[in-house]
């Protein structure tokens, strides 16, 4: 606790303004009940109302207020992502590290069966499997994490391999030491630099992966609020702006408020794995 503290406290003005908007982003999604003005789906008003109390950013299509649906869209989105970088990381990760202290047989089959699905392009094999299997939350979740796993396994993989090499580990097998042993105290603490910052890589990936399938239609289905899904139902009003006066110039400005929110994020994470991987590296200014 005394180090997190004082990591903190010498933290740099990039890694604070990630910390911030994370943090933020984070509220928002816990509190999202309390503090959206109005439910998630609800039709509470007249079709694109102006940005006017009480809906200070205006209304959607079909009258749901957009301000509620861009805090809703932080608890979907982001908890989404989070719990499919987990997963991802979870799978990939322990057979990364199990491919590289087993090697023989096992690290040839894995590996060839992650050349195979690297080889077909993402959004084209997750969209193919989400049209087969359904677009629910679990599909989508299950199809991201297996996809991006492949990703963490070939990373954690190459890093246990030079690892491997060392002189520590040969002693520690000459101990008798045994295979969960050599990955939990000798493997996985000094690999876990490059794998902190790929987290943080993976999610904004994840992230950004999750919301363009939503802009496609098979991704977090309506009525529920997801960025991407509103960047979509928004992006024809882009047409209809008129910038003589600022109640119709809103309509041009409606997709880049879940456009921004995606991008916000996106810049907090990487700064705080920037951060994160400086003091997890030991690199000196």
């Amino acid at each position: 606790m005394h180090q997190t503290l004082h990591a903190l406290r010498d933290a740099p003005v990039s890694a604070w303004i990630g910390i911030v908007i994370v943090t933020f982003y984070a509220i928002l999604a816990i509190l999202a009940p309390l503090l959206a003005p109005f439910p998630e789906a609800a039709s509470i008003g007249a079709q694109y109302q102006p940005w006017e109390a009480p809906h200070y950013l205006g209304t959607d299509a079909l009258g749901r207020d957009v301000l509620s649906r861009l805090i809703y869209g932080a608890r979907n989105t982001v908890g989404i992502a989070l719990v499919t970088t987990a997963l991802a990381f979870l799978l990939g990760t322990s057979m990364g590290l199990l491919a590289a202290v087993i090697g023989g047989w096992f690290d040839a089959l894995t590996a060839r069966v992650v050349d195979v699905l690297m080889a077909i392009p993402p959004l084209i094999f997750a969209l193919l499997i989400l049209t087969i299997t359904g677009t629910s939350v679990l599909s989508l979740v299950l199809v991201i994490a297996v996809l991006d796993s492949t990703r963490v396994y070939r990373l954690s993989r190459a890093v246990a391999q030079g690892i491997m090499t060392m002189d520590y580990i040969e002693v520690a097998r000459m101990r008798g030491e045994g295979l969960s042993w050599l990955i939990r105290r000798e493997v996985l603490p000094n690999a876990s630099a490059p794998l902190i910052a790929e987290f943080g890589l993976r999610f904004c990936f994840v992230f950004l992966f999750i919301s363009a399938l939503s802009f496609l239609g098979l991704g977090l289905q309506p009525p529920t609020a997801d960025w991407g899904g509103m960047v979509r139902e928004s992006a024809k009003l882009i047409g209809f702006a008129n910038f003589s006066t600022w109640q119709t110039a809103t309509f041009g400005l409606a997709p880049l408020l879940p456009a921004g929110a995606i991008a916000l994020l996106t810049i907090g994470v990487n700064l705080i794995v920037d951060w994160v991987l400086h003091m997890s590296s030991g690199l000196k200014e």
